[in-house]
């Protein structure tokens, strides 16, 4: 139902048109925006997810207690997820085994370090990881807000030179281009922008 790996600990945010309904765990923002549904809106009613920016898909149909009991199957199916298969690698360690293609002197110098190819490998990903730390935060962020934007704002005023501030990483014209987009919308974009613009 949910596009988001983890049901259960998804923060999202629902918009009926250009108002936000509810921000917080999927569960209460679902229950808060079946209301606004039963109530009779003319407004599309959209949920995000606050980290990715991502639609997340929810069957309302029912009454709130099927829509919390789908809710939870869900996330009960993504909690248990689907047993590894057995084969190389150490699965009751989480050491998942897959191809990778490197070159012939990829492999060699790999097999001259100390713990074997695996160890090196796993030490690389992981001071690759540290050292791109800044660089991953900045990029989801703007990932995150560009999808809302696009879905929220892409009629509005200054969209582009926004979306495109937004990437340069300059946060006073940012700021400047979404002033005049309907409130909720504007501080939700603002929000999920937050970790794009370099300190």
């Amino acid at each position: 139902m949910n596009n988001a790996p983890d049901l259960a600990a998804t923060c999202c945010t629902s918009f009926n048109g250009t108002t936000c309904i509810a921000s917080g765990d999927l569960h209460g923002v679902a229950l808060k925006t079946k209301a606004v549904i039963d109530r009779g809106t003319p407004q599309p009613v959209l949920i995000f997810n606050d980290l990715t920016g991502e639609l997340v898909e929810i069957d309302f149909r029912g009454s709130p207690a099927d829509v919390a009991r789908r809710l939870e199957a869900a996330a009960l199916r993504s909690d248990s997820g689907t047993p590894a298969p057995r084969g190389p690698g150490r699965p009751k360690l989480g050491v998942v085994a897959r191809e990778v293609t490197l070159l012939p002197r990829h492999w060699e110098w790999l097999a001259t370090q100390p713990g074997g190819a695996s160890v090196a490998l796993r030490r690389l990903v992981e001071d690759a990881k540290r050292a791109s730390v800044g660089k991953d935060r900045l990029r989801v962020s703007q990932a995150a807000a560009y999808k809302f934007m696009s879905a929220m704002a892409g009629n509005e005023p200054g969209f582009e030179e926004a979306t495109r501030a937004l990437f340069a990483g300059h946060l006073g014209r940012f700021d400047e281009l979404v002033e005049h987009w309907p409130p909720d919308v504007r501080d939700h974009a603002r929000r999920l922008a937050t970790g794009a613009f370099p300190a």
